[in-house]
C-alpha cells in the first residue's frame, strides 16, 4: 500500500510535498522585491514551516531561490538538492548539506529518491521527480517543455501529481522571447504524462505596473490551462490550489 501524501501550495512554484512522514519544499519564495511580486498571498513565513527533510531548488532566479529569506530557516543542515549554479549561493547562505544534481542524477533523502530532469529556461535549470513510499511527483519549476520530459512515463511510470508552470512568461526587451511553458503546452505535456492529478503553478506572478508593461508578459489566469486540459487531455484531473490549500492522497488511493 502506498503512503499517504499531501501537496500544499505555498505560493508561485513553492510547494510542500509530504509523503508519509517525509516533507520536501520546492523552490522557496517568501519575500518580495522590485519587479518580483507573487501576485497572491504567501501561505506561511519561513519561521512557520514544518521540519523539512529536503529542499529542492531548480535554478537561481530570486522567485525560485529566495535564499535571503530562507536563510532564516532554523536547520542549516537540511539537505538541499539544487541546480549547479545554486550550490555556492546556498552555501553562502549558511546551508551545510548542499548537493548539485545534473540531469538524470539522483539522490536519496529520508527514504525518497530525487531525480533531476532536463529543463530549459532563461538560465540553467533542472526540474525534479520525487518518488518513494509508492508515490511519485513531477515538479516542473518554470521550464519550457523539452523532449526529455516526454520520456518520463517510460522512466518513472504514472505520476500521482504533476506540478506544471502555465503562464508562458515572455521577456519584452528580448523581442518577447518565451521562457516558460504556456497553458496549451502544459496541457499537451499533461496528455503525455497522464498523472492522476495536475496542479498548475507559476501564473499569479507580476512585475508590478512598470515591470508588467516594460519587462515581462505572462498569462495570469490558470483557467486557461484548465480549459486546455479539457480539450487536449480530457481524461486528466486538474486542481487549481490557492496558497495554503492542500490536496491529500490517502493510503487507499483516494484524492481528497
Amino acid at each position: 500500500m502506498s503512503e499517504g501524501m499531501t501537496v500544499t501550495r505555498i505560493t508561485h512554484s513553492c510547494h510542500l510535498i509530504q509523503i508519509g512522514d517525509t516533507t520536501v519544499l520546492t523552490d522557496p519564495w517568501f519575500s518580495e522585491r522590485a519587479f518580483y511580486h507573487p501576485g497572491e498571498p504567501v501561505a506561511c513565513a519561513v519561521a512557520d514551516l514544518p521540519r523539512l527533510d529536503a529542499v529542492l531548488i531548480s535554478h537561481h532566479h530570486y522567485d525560485h531561490c529566495d535564499l535571503d529569506a530562507f536563510r532564516g530557516y532554523r536547520d542549516k543542515a537540511v539537505p538541499m538538492l539544487v541546480a549547479g549554479p545554486v550550490a555556492a549561493k546556498a552555501e553562502s547562505a549558511g546551508f551545510t548539506s548542499v548537493r548539485a544534481l545534473e540531469p538524470w542524477q539522483t539522490a536519496t533523502v529520508a527514504g525518497l529518491t530525487v531525480t533531476a530532469v532536463p529543463a530549459k529556461h532563461a538560465v540553467y535549470e533542472v526540474t525534479f521527480v520525487i518518488s518513494g513510499g509508492g508515490r511519485s511527483v513531477y515538479f516542473a519549476a518554470d521550464s519550457l517543455v523539452v523532449p526529455e520530459m516526454r520520456t518520463l512515463p517510460d522512466r518513472f511510470g504514472q505520476f500521482d501529481v504533476a506540478l506544471l508552470p502555465v503562464n508562458g512568461l515572455r521577456i519584452r526587451p528580448q523581442f518577447n522571447k518565451q521562457i516558460v511553458m504556456n497553458a496549451e503546452e502544459a496541457a499537451q505535456l499533461t496528455a503525455v504524462l497522464k498523472p492522476r492529478l495536475t496542479v498548475p503553478h507559476h501564473y499569479a506572478f507580476t512585475g508590478g505596473a512598470v515591470g508588467d508593461r516594460l519587462i515581462t508578459k505572462g498569462d495570469r489566469d490558470p483557467g486557461h490551462f484548465v480549459s486546455a486540459v479539457r480539450q487536449l487531455a480530457p481524461d486528466s484531473a486538474v486542481r487549481v490550489l490557492q496558497p495554503g490549500e492542500p490536496v491529500h492522497f490517502s493510503a487507499d488511493a483516494r484524492v481528497g
